[in-house]
């Protein structure tokens, strides 16, 4: 992030374009928390958001399995695509356990996400705790340079000072930059894509823009494609004003499409129960 305003978060609320993105995701969120089956149901919908959006977060991080499949499978050991698609799940099931200690210690919750993540999937000195220099990355969807551990810690404080100390942010604005720190920064060992996505998750829940969890910015992402979804972090690294409004209107998209998901869980369920 290059800016030194007292709240850098807000500023990026101005940028071109920004501003509409926002408007625009409130808008559609508030479509969907309006639908009808929303008012006895809510809690299907959730249900079947957090298995959609586990599923996108999997594919992004190169387990692309269908939705009957994930739905249908109990034994995610084994094979790497399993393992995956099973640590996306246990996070996003996690996510909405840490929005109270997230506010008071995202450094914390972090280091949880990892623990859940990897799941026995990395050596055990190395689970819930940012990388020390000289050890390497499992994150091969992002190329980027890897920021050096001295780096990392300074800029993971600098976030979380940014979490605690409180914004006047849009959720979005916010919930995409800690998605672009963590996938720019890549703190831990493996599991980094799924973490960031589950951090998007509790911030946008924990903002009160989907207090339901309804909105999984993670199928959007999925749905727009890896190559899309690689262009604009990189646009995010490059700290210009462009490039951080691009990745902003990049994830206020995948809301978008998020909300259209469930939008189409609701009416699926508004069929069955008439």
């Amino acid at each position: 992030m290059s800016t030194t305003a007292s709240d850098p978060l807000a500023t990026l609320g101005s940028l071109p374009g920004v501003p509409d993105a926002v408007d625009s995701v409130r808008k559609a969120v508030d479509r969907v928390y309006g639908h009808r089956v929303m008012r006895r149901r809510s809690n299907e919908v959730t249900a079947e958001a957090a298995l959609r959006g586990s599923r996108g977060s999997a594919a992004l991080a190169g387990a692309d399995w269908n939705l009957e499949e994930v739905r249908r499978r109990t034994d995610f050991s084994g094979e790497d695509e399993a393992r995956t698609v099973g640590a996306a799940l246990r996070l996003t099931a996690e996510a909405g356990q840490l929005l109270s200690i997230w506010r008071q210690s995202p450094l914390r919750v972090l280091a949880r996400l990892h623990l859940v993540g990897a799941g026995g999937a990395a050596p055990d000195d190395a689970v819930g705790r940012p990388r020390l220099a000289g050890e390497s990355v499992d994150e091969p969807l992002i190329e980027a340079p890897l920021p050096g551990a001295d780096e990392v810690a300074g800029r993971l404080e600098g976030l979380s000072q940014l979490i605690i100390a409180g914004t006047a942010a849009p959720a979005l604005v916010t919930a995409a930059v800690v998605h672009g720190e963590l996938l720019a920064l890549r703190p831990f060992g493996s599991h980094n894509g799924l973490v960031a996505r589950t951090a998007e998750r509790i911030v946008l829940i924990g903002s009160g823009l989907d207090p339901k969890s309804i909105c999984p910015a993670e199928v959007g992402h999925a749905e727009q494609g890896r190559a899309a979804y690689v262009a604009a972090f990189e646009g995010y690294t490059t700290g210009t004003p462009e490039g951080l409004a691009a990745w902003i209107a990049h994830c206020g998209r995948s809301v978008e499409l998020g909300v259209r998901e469930s939008t189409a869980v609701c009416e699926a369920l508004q069929r069955g129960a008439a």
